[in-house]
Parts: structure tokens; sequence; C-alpha cells
């Protein structure tokens, strides 16, 4: 982002795909559920340093190309841009993993409304960038990571229960988590 990003004096839009759903970590004034066209939520990305490390990686959530995402979009008052912009360049960023990306996201309601929201979007040619895995291969690496933010695991389950009471629906994500607890029911 250039600087001209960072120090411009409008609200700051956040398009959240995965944690910072359940864990924004910045202070906000809405929190309205959003959807981005040409971008779809993964589980791509190896975790050397949240959910794992580079010796026993995690599996953590990315914004993909192509499909669509239901998310949500914070807006951030622009006295906390600044604040807010260094939070998650800290937290997102410690890997450069992700690709800082300001792109159009649909804020839900009647009627839709445009926006231009900040997101992270994986690096596909970055060493982190895991793909496409197979379910049995997500299960196993997510089983084993944990790092500075805690259990693999416990990252995965988490975001299916926020995705839950926003009512979307990831069919791949919550069958992986109905498989980390061991039950085929919902996770309620």
């Amino acid at each position: 982002m250039d600087l001209g990003f960072d120090q411009a004096p409008e609200d700051l839009w956040v398009f959240a795909y995965g944690s910072l759903i359940w864990r924004p970590g910045f202070d906000y004034l809405d929190r309205i559920p959003a959807n981005i066209i040409g971008m779809h939520r993964s589980l791509c990305v190896y975790s050397f340093d949240h959910r794992g490390t580079p010796e026993r990686p995690g599996l953590v959530l990315g914004l993909d190309f192509g499909g669509a995402c239901r998310g949500i979009a914070y807006r951030v008052a622009a006295k906390h841009r600044t604040t807010t912009l260094t939070y998650l360049r800290d937290r997102e960023q410690t890997t450069a993993v992700y690709r800082e990306l300001v792109r159009g996201v649909w804020l839900e309601g009647k009627p839709e409304r445009r926006i231009e929201a900040l997101c992270y979007a994986v690096d596909r040619g970055h060493a982190q960038y895991a793909g496409r895995l197979s379910h049995e291969r997500q299960l196993q690496t997510v089983r084993q990571g944990h790092g500075r933010s805690g259990n693999n695991r416990d990252y995965v389950i988490e975001t299916v229960k926020a995705l839950e009471t926003l009512d979307i629906t990831d069919h791949d994500l919550h069958l992986l988590a109905q498989r980390l607890i061991g039950s085929p029911e919902a996770l309620a």
C-alpha cells in the first residue's frame, strides 16, 4: 500500500473472511455482512507462525482468486485508520504470505451498497501457499498445527462456528471441523 492509502482522511473498511470475523482485534464503528466477487475463502496457507511452525505447519485461510466469498465488512473510524493498519499488518503479514489489496465489496442490505475495502489475499507465489489440498492432508496438517496464537484445530472450529452464526455455509471447512471434533453432528 502507498502512504496515500495509509493517511487517507476517510473511514477504513476491512473485509474479513476468517479469524477476523470472530477476533477482529481492532475498534470498529460498523460490522456488516458483505460479499466479495472474484475471490473465495480457502484453507490454502501453511501457517509457520500463528497456528504452526516451519517444522510442524498449521493451515489457515486465505482469500484466493476466483469465485465469491461472504464475510464481514468492518468500518473503522478515520481517526483509528493508522493504528488499525499497523495492527493488521503486524497480525496478517508476519511472513508476507498475503497481499494487501483494496477491492470492491458489496454490503448486504436493502439496497446493497458497494464500498472499497482492504482485504488480505493469498500470494500464490509464496512458499507458504498450499493450494488445494486433499481433505485428508488438511486434516493431518490442522491436527498437528500449534503456534503462538494457539491450536490450529481451535482456529478451524471457531471459524466454522462464526460462519454458522452468519448463516454462511462453507461445506469443506464445515466437514473438516466435524472431523476434528469427531462428530458428524452440527457444531452448535
